[in-house]
């Protein structure tokens, strides 16, 4: 009996669970959209994970605890999390805060529906389409079709499925066993999802063309010709070839005009990783940079441009549960089964509300305000004693080399490279324990540790730049 009435009523408490979004939400408010970007904050705790473990008490157990308790877990999660909002992370290719795209993911995650049919999602199977048509716009196409991806990684490693598909329609039913010895070709620069991807759809890392580059690191398309000679003097048939407009570290675009006469030439699917450089299409000063996209085949910058229909051929399975071709309303809106996914988490919504409250032209001028930054940074750079540029940025990536004092005046030591190798990593170091800012550093090819900085946050201000280079100054002069 105790069961049976128990069904009689909702399994959770409504008035309880609204009052602790409330106070979650003022959490939120308060630690991440106003201390999570206030200058004067940290970007980051920092403890050991021991440490960090003890602090959160992540341990599961069998009971429950009460709402404060799960609300200070709230204020825990948020005081030890990185904020890439703050106006001093420049970590990563990501940052900032816009509290209308941050809106839109409140609102997909409260709605929690998937995106694969009209008859779930309707609002977002219609604005998804409309996105898109306008991504399309600015790449330069009047037509095609497109999805939104989980990541450029994975919108790679569509590109590369259905320009196989596309060349070889039977190996969605006979395997690769079927097909002759496939090959692509992509720059030395180019991102490691193609690599990933190769070896995800079984056609094999070894089968991938590094082509060579310039002193900046874009794809030399002579060199694209040469490769795809030599691969069809091996016996293997060339079909995919995956230019690069924003390397990840020193942010190069490939020449695309000269990459797509090389495979119009050899009838060989061009694919543009945009994933990165693809929001230079936003600005008229510096969509010049992408010349030539429109002549690729297909673009991760999330959205793909690819022949009409051939996203569902290639990928669709038709399941009958969810894609019912007798549905009262058009099914062509079921969208679903154009991705390797089945459940779709609802991405449109973010853009098209940022889109919608700030207009192209807004966000053309986020695109030339970053520029700005960089080329500012660049100046600096150049004007302060112990900051080298590794190369002039094309990008909004800016590479440079911190000298500190005991290393200035002596490039010709033995142990000069070596020495200047060890200054990024402490400085790092220091600065991720004091909580004042971040930044990325990396080698690459034969230069040692450098620090790659990224301007995107809209929050930034010229203030936050300067600090940047002082900061760097004080962590590194004793070094």
């Amino acid at each position: 009996m105790a069961e049976s009435s128990s069904l009689e009523h909702p399994g959770l408490d409504k008035a309880a669970g609204e009052e602790f979004l409330q106070e979650a939400f003022q959490i939120l408010l308060e630690e991440v959209v106003r201390k999570g970007t206030d200058a004067t904050e940290k970007v980051c705790d920092w403890k050991e994970p021991q440490e960090l473990q003890e602090l959160l008490d992540l341990e599961l157990r069998s009971h429950g605890e009460p709402r404060q308790r799960v609300l200070e877990r709230c204020r825990d999660v948020i005081r030890y999390s990185v904020k890439t909002c703050h106006p001093r992370f420049f970590n990563q290719l990501f940052s900032g805060l816009d509290h209308h795209a941050l809106v839109g993911r409140m609102i997909t995650e409260a709605l929690n529906t998937s995106q694969y049919t009209y008859e779930i999602a309707p609002v977002f199977v219609l604005m998804e389409e409309v996105v898109l048509a306008k991504l399309r716009e600015l790449v330069g196409w009047s037509s095609g079709d497109g999805i939104f991806c989980p990541g450029g990684s994975i919108s790679n490693m569509f590109a590369m499925n259905v320009a196989r598909y596309h060349r070889f329609p039977e190996s969605k039913h006979r395997g690769s066993w079927a097909l002759p010895r496939l090959v692509l070709f992509a720059s030395r620069e180019s991102h490691y999802s193609i690599q990933k991807g190769a070896a995800f759809l079984g056609i094999g890392i070894d089968n991938i063309y590094l082509v060579g580059v310039d002193e900046r690191g874009k794809m030399i398309p002579e060199e694209l010709e040469k490769e795809i000679k030599r691969a069809k003097a091996e016996g293997a048939v060339p079909f995919f070839v995956s230019a690069t407009c924003g390397t990840t570290v020193l942010g190069t675009f490939d020449p695309l005009q000269g990459i797509a006469d090389v495979c119009q030439r050899h009838g060989i699917w061009l694919h543009v990783d945009a994933a990165w450089g693809g929001s230079a299409l936003l600005s008229r000063k510096h969509r010049h940079l992408l010349a030539g996209i429109e002549r690729a085949d297909s673009v991760a910058w999330n959205p793909h441009k690819m022949l009409t229909g051939l996203l569902q051929r290639c990928h669709g399975a038709s399941a009958t549960y969810l894609f019912q071709p007798d549905k009262f309303y058009d099914v062509s809106y079921d969208t679903g089964d154009k991705t390797i996914q089945c459940g779709r988490r609802v991405d449109c919504l973010k853009l098209w509300l940022l889109w919608k409250a700030v207009g192209t032209e807004g966000l053309e001028r986020r695109v030339d305000r970053a520029f700005a930054f960089t080329r500012y940074l660049a100046e600096e750079v150049k004007r302060r004693d112990g900051f080298q540029l590794v190369l002039e940025p094309e990008f909004i990536n800016l590479c440079f080399w911190f000298v500190p004092p005991s290393l200035r005046g002596k490039e010709g030591s033995a142990d000069y490279w070596s020495r200047l190798d060890k200054v990024a990593p402490v400085i790092k170091e220091r600065m991720m324990r004091t909580g004042s800012m971040m930044v990325g550093y990396q080698p690459h090819g034969a230069r040692v540790n450098f620090f790659r900085q990224i301007v995107t946050s809209p929050a930034v201000t010229r203030a936050d730049l300067d600090f940047f280079l002082d900061e760097i100054e004080r962590l590194g002069r004793d070094l």
